[in-house]
């Protein structure tokens, strides 16, 4: 039978002292803490009979060494997780997982509110405006290049600016003389009426629709009294002695003969072919 009354390791009398069986074999608890103690993963000192143990996957840990290699926090009474042999606790490894801000650069954590775009993750907070810094939440928003601009911004920054109220032109518009308009904004001088997709002219720098033109602004016709506007039939205008005409007006008082490319008389406010005007 096994000697029970001697240290295994030692020989001294355990009579009346506190000793450990190891493998069925008497052992003194100073021998065992020498010989027979586990070493503690964190510190590596041996974990001693009077000290509680904890042992995970083949490791052992004195209870005070058992925490997080991250944040250090205790983990003896907390639940935890391993990775690559790592003691963690749950919002360590959570961090440890989850993807990084593109702007901070910090981890995302479950829960997180969060925006993802072209393969990159941001926090909600961090998805900003480049160049008034307010998140951009649930707005539209314009990449140029990195960055991210909302709409306001992009539009002040980048869109053309109507000549007429100074605004961005955000979609669609109106080009007239190389410059950028909103269609609601091209409007005739006299009337207000929109001019985009109809006929309108331009006078001393001002834009008449049709009837505007007609009647404010051009000159009347000396042969039919209507007015001269530039449209349709009446694009050729004859000029003479200031007195304007229609081309097709510009007729022999007598004969009505065209006199736009022939010679022709003035007698008073009429006009006459050469051989009417001998007659």
């Amino acid at each position: 039978m096994a000697d029970t009354s001697h240290c295994f390791y030692c020989r001294e009398d355990l009579g009346g002292r506190k000793f450990v069986r190891h493998e069925g074999k008497p052992v003194c608890v100073r021998c065992h803490t020498k010989f027979c103690a586990n070493t503690c993963a964190e510190c590596h000192r041996p974990i001693p009979v009077e000290s509680k143990e904890l042992g995970h996957k083949g490791r052992y840990w004195h209870e005070d060494c058992f925490r997080c290699t991250k944040c250090y926090k205790p983990l003896a009474k907390e639940p935890f997780s391993t990775k690559d042999d790592r003691i963690m606790c749950g919002k360590c490894c959570s961090r440890e997982d989850a993807p990084r801000c593109h702007g901070c650069y910090k981890p995302i954590l479950a829960g997180t509110e969060s925006v993802e775009y072209k393969g990159n993750s941001w926090h909600d907070d961090c998805f900003t405006c480049v160049t008034c810094k307010r998140p951009i939440g649930s707005q539209s928003f314009i990449t140029k290049g990195s960055d991210v601009y909302c709409s306001p911004c992009h539009d002040k920054k980048f869109a053309k600016q109507c000549v007429s109220c100074k605004k961005p032109i955000t979609s669609g518009g109106v080009s007239y003389q190389d410059q950028p308009w909103h269609g609601h904004c091209f409007v005739c001088s006299s009337c207000s009426k929109p001019l985009a997709g109809t006929s309108f002219t331009n006078h001393q720098d001002q834009v008449f629709c049709v009837e505007c033109y007609k009647s404010c602004v051009a000159k009347k016709c000396s042969g039919c009294q209507n007015p001269i506007t530039g449209f349709g039939k009446g694009v050729n205008v004859v000029n003479h002695e200031g007195a304007s005409w229609h081309e097709y007006c510009f007729n022999c008082r007598k004969c009505s003969l065209n006199l736009s490319n022939k010679r022709f008389v003035t007698r008073g406010k009429d006009i006459f072919c050469s051989d009417c005007a001998d007659k």
